[in-house]
């Protein structure tokens, strides 16, 4: 009993000194912002006391919004406040949070009080302020690659968060070239310059029956794309958003066709969809108009075919050379196949695979409505017991989506009976570059990482929940982490530090999350950028891959850095023992490496 009354008298004590500071708090107007709500539960009260702190802030920060000012009719004052009070909205859902709170009482009858020192304001903005400037690095990286979709994507995702900060005027970035610039300018200039650099030219037409289909070629300042998202005008309307790989790309058109009149191209400018990897980017972009850029818009016509397609073969191989004299069988086979699928008969070349090959097949034409676009620069090299034919150019398209992709199609062939036992999608450029640079290794080595990785990126593709328990280790350790920041503790100088929370899988956990995960897309595309390749110094053929990866899918998308730790002593069954995933670089700019296990 005496117990329970210390109990009491503790608890009543708790609530008069909160009541004490509330009082204290709500009287000190030049020092405090404050907010208070109530509901049946502690979330309808906490989004009530926020919402009531927002309206204060968006007034003390009204006249910094001069981005955004600009946007708004001079003479709509409350046009303009209500922007603004949208703007400061989308910070609810992170920084906001950081503001210290108080519950005075709890559910069914919920009351929350909320404070942050007007000293304190600044902070709230700091957060996005380091996002803006990393999706503006982001960009800049991808441009250098000649990643054009992405350099876009970042640079504007960069812009439209500019807009919703108050400080928008004033923030820099010191660029690669050592120059600080105003970002409010720079960003702009640096869209406005990629658009300008954009060449799009009709490589060939060919009569598909119901529809024309025309082969493009697309450059930046003289040299392939990378990658290169846009839509085009079909006479009525634009098009879906069609992703462009390697300088290649499509549009379809009607029978009636005049191959020297003019086509409207669109370059892709706001990703919107993609926007989904980041709730505050989402919630901003849902509030901000869309930023225009006159330049997106592009006009092609059909001179010259021959000598583009000529241009095309030489510019787009990789670093492999063929290494087969006769390969004449083989590329019957593929023509074979590539008929069957324009045709939409795709069961008439069973017989040209194998079990496992057909079951592939079936599964990559189920990925989207899929359609071959070129076998002009086809590639066949050996490869131990395979003969691996590369540069098949196909689309995938899909019905409840706005994407069309792009991609190399690689088939394997059983060098045995010549029959396809195998098809993967195929890394670009840039990725296998990344592992044939490695001249230390051997050939073989080095065409196991390109053939690991591409299977990998096509498993998840297809959904292949069969291979991807394959790989795994047993006893694999696999690792998810996230970011934050901790509160202010005036005992550690370090507070401010963002600390990598990390979730840990067991192999079954993480395969049910997949199937999951799998059952509620339509589709999964997989980019990978910035592979980095090391062996490691005991286990034999032990690899760790870092790489940072887009992911996109029908209903979600992320961007991230992958590391895989890679036993590939037996090539036939190589084994994943590490697979890490976290959404930023560590404060020092690393991530998980090979040295780490």
């Amino acid at each position: 009993m005496k117990a329970v009354l210390t109990l009491l008298i503790l608890s009543i004590n708790v609530i008069f000194v909160s009541a004490q500071s509330i009082k204290q708090i709500k009287a000190d107007r030049n020092t405090y912002i404050w907010g208070e709500g109530s509901g049946t539960t502690l979330k309808k009260a906490n989004s009530d006391a926020l919402a009531m702190i927002i309206g204060q802030i968006s007034t003390e920060v009204e006249s910094s919004f001069t981005l955004l000012k600009t946007e708004e009719t001079e003479n709509d004052e409350s046009k303009y406040k209500e922007s603004v009070e949208s703007v400061v909205n989308t910070y609810s859902n992170a920084s906001l949070r950081n503001t210290e709170q108080i519950v005075i009482s709890n559910e069914p009858d919920a009351h929350v009080f909320r404070y942050i020192k007007r000293s304190e304001l600044h902070k709230i903005f700091e957060d996005r302020e380091q996002k803006i400037i990393g999706f503006a690095e982001n960009g800049e990286s991808a441009l250098e690659k000649l990643q054009i979709a992405d350099a876009i994507r970042y640079y504007y995702w960069a812009l439209i968060l500019l807009h919703s900060h108050p400080n928008a005027s004033s923030i820099t970035m010191t660029t690669k070239d050592g120059q600080e610039n105003y970002l409010n300018i720079w960003l702009p200039d640096q869209i406005n310059e990629i658009l300008i650099g954009v060449d799009i030219k009709i490589a060939k037409i060919e009569d598909k029956g119901s529809y024309k289909q025309a082969i493009l070629y697309i450059t930046w300042n003289g040299k392939p794309v990378r990658n290169y998202d846009y839509s085009y005008f079909d006479g009525r309307n634009y098009s879906n958003i069609i992703g462009a790989k390697d300088g290649i790309g499509y549009i379809e058109l009607s029978p009636t066709f005049d191959k020297d009149s003019g086509i409207k191209i669109k370059t892709e400018c706001y990703f919107d969809a993609e926007a989904a990897i980041d709730n505050e980017l989402r919630d901003v972009i849902k509030e901000i108009e869309p930023i225009p850029f006159r330049d997106a818009y592009i006009k092609i016509n059909s001179a010259n075919t021959e000598a583009i397609t000529e241009s095309l073969v030489e510019q787009s191989s990789y670093d492999l050379n063929a290494n087969l004299d006769d390969t004449e069988s083989f590329e019957s086979t593929i023509t074979k196949v590539c008929s069957a699928i324009t045709k939409d008969d795709y069961i008439s070349v069973k017989g040209l695979f194998t079990d496992e090959g057909y079951k592939i097949y079936t599964e990559l034409l189920q990925y989207g409505n899929a359609g071959v676009l070129s076998t002009d620069n086809l590639n066949f090299m050996s490869f131990g017991d395979k003969v691996i034919c590369r540069f098949v150019k196909m689309k995938f398209c899909f019905s409840n989506n706005t994407r069309s992709f792009v991609e190399d199609v690689v088939f394997i062939f059983d060098n045995d009976d010549g029959k396809i036992s195998d098809i993967t999608f195929g890394l670009d450029q840039t990725a296998v570059s990344d592992i044939l640079k490695h001249e230390q290794w051997s050939e073989s080595v080095r065409l196991n990482l390109i053939d690991f990785m591409e299977h990998y990126k096509t498993a998840f593709a297809l959904k292949r929940l069969d291979y991807i328990e394959s790989i795994f280790s047993d006893e694999a350790l696999i690792i998810t982490g996230w970011m934050t920041k901790p509160k202010k503790n005036p005992e550690h100088n370090y507070y401010e530090n963002p600390i990598v929370h990390y979730n840990r899988f067991t192999k079954n956990e993480y395969l049910k999350h997949l199937s999951y995960s799998f059952q509620s897309k339509e589709f999964i595309n997989i980019k990978f950028n910035d592979n980095d390749i090391r062996k490691s110094g005991k286990g034999g053929e032990v690899y760790g891959i870092q790489i940072q990866q887009d992911y996109f899918s029908s209903n979600y998308g992320d961007s991230g850095y992958l590391f895989l730790l890679i036993d590939m002593n037996d090539t036939t069954a190589p084994v994943i023992h590490v697979r890490t995933w976290q959404p930023e670089k560590n404060p020092d700019g690393s991530i998980y490496e090979i040295g780490d296990f």
